[in-house]
């Protein structure tokens, strides 16, 4: 799709909770800011609905998507404001597991795209943090692209930033700009965030946004906030220097991907290989 000219994006910083109404409310509130900020595009983090480390205790709240109090209050909003708002992910109920869906709601409050979570977060980190996502969510199977009036954009959800191989797709597909909505553990964040950030954005030759969980959840999870966005070129254009819940606005100019695009044209440049291994030799 042909870009018609440049729009600004609203990214939300959250530390969502256990309490879907309260946490309803919260985004709602955040992406009113966004808006009164002049955002025509607005972007929550992973995990807008709910943020429970017990297994037993997420699964009894999580819902399908149709019952989803905070789907259900982002798509009126959605309606009310006359804007796109991607809902960064949320845990839903798919059969007998559940999935992490990124969810972008159109200016009529529709469903305009839907994108699952590929890659699982099963880490051990030092300290004793562990994860294991794969034993409650159903991976998805497809990269998913949504045409916008500005440009293409392509969804991905945070553990997603550590597969290259997905944003060179996305980009070769078309995508002007990724979103990487996340809920980056502490540790991690500070030692990975921005770099992976900034190198997908230069060798996709896309704006990254990156809507972020930050700050200490109220089921004891630690996330590293710094929403950010990133320009084709690898500069930061915005972010939310620390973990309190807030807002932060930037205007995207789509041209400027083509333009990093020409300047390093390395996404026309693919060529097959194979790889050989050789044993090596000690000298005699």
């Amino acid at each position: 799709m042909s870009t018609v000219g440049p729009f600004r994006a609203g990214l939300v910083q959250l530390c969502t909770g256990t309490d879907m109404a309260r946490n309803a409310e919260t985004v709602c509130g955040l992406v009113r800011e966004a808006r009164r900020l002049g955002a025509d595009f607005v972007a929550a983090p992973e995990m807008t609905n709910v943020i429970e480390s017990r297994r037993d205790a997420l699964l009894q709240k999580v819902t399908e998507e149709a019952a989803d109090p905070v789907v259900a209050a982002l798509r009126e909003l959605a309606g009310e404001l006359a804007i796109h708002i991607l809902i960064g992910s949320v845990a839903l109920r798919s059969g007998d597991r559940l999935v992490n869906r990124s969810l972008l709601v159109a200016p009529d409050g529709a469903i305009a795209a839907r994108y699952d979570k590929i890659h699982m977060f099963d880490v051990d980190l030092d300290g004793g943090e562990s994860y294991r996502e794969s034993r409650t969510y159903r991976p998805g199977e497809r990269a998913v692209t949504v045409d916008l009036p500005w440009g293409k954009l392509g969804l991905t959800v945070c553990y997603d930033v550590r597969f290259p191989a997905l944003y060179r797709c996305l980009a070769q597909a078309g995508a002007d700009v990724i979103t990487v909505p996340s809920a980056f553990t502490r540790q991690t964040g500070a030692a990975h965030w921005h770099v992976l950030l900034r190198s997908r954005a230069i060798e996709t030759g896309a704006f990254l946004l990156a809507p972020a969980q930050g700050g200490k959840h109220e089921s004891g999870r630690e996330t590293y906030g710094h929403t950010l966005a990133v320009a084709p070129w690898g500069e930061i254009l915005a972010e939310i220097a620390g973990d309190a819940p807030g807002v932060v606005t930037c205007d995207i100019d789509p041209a400027a991907a083509a333009e990093a695009r020409r300047r390093v044209p390395s996404l026309a440049h693919d060529r097959p290989f194979t790889v050989r291994t050789t044993e090596a030799r000690m000298a005699s």
